[in-house]
């Protein structure tokens, strides 16, 4: 095996989290997230569903939502042991 470093995830690996301001539910989903987010790299985008008339109808009662790479993976709650898992699984 060649490089130095620890293999990460494979490339290209977006979370998409949406929720709203005052979530706590949302806001202890991030807190899970980012701590996977310190061993596993990827990119992570927010989604205030009060942005967006769709977002706000289709995912109210859901929220947080959270899709990796487009798949719905979570709602109202982040298992940060099953996130690890997806994340450095191959796509």
């Amino acid at each position: 095996m060649t490089g130095g470093g620890p293999a990460g995830p494979p490339p290209g690996r977006t979370l998409i989290v949406y929720g709203r301001p005052g979530c706590h539910l949302c806001e202890d989903a991030i807190g899970a997230i980012e701590a996977v987010r310190e061993r596993v790299p990827f990119e992570l985008e927010q989604r205030d569903i009060e942005s967006d008339d769709a977002w706000f109808a289709q995912y109210l009662e859901r929220i947080p939502v959270v899709e990796l790479d487009g798949v719905v993976v979570f709602e109202l709650f982040v298992d940060p042991h099953r996130l690890e898992r997806l994340l450095t699984e191959p796509k």
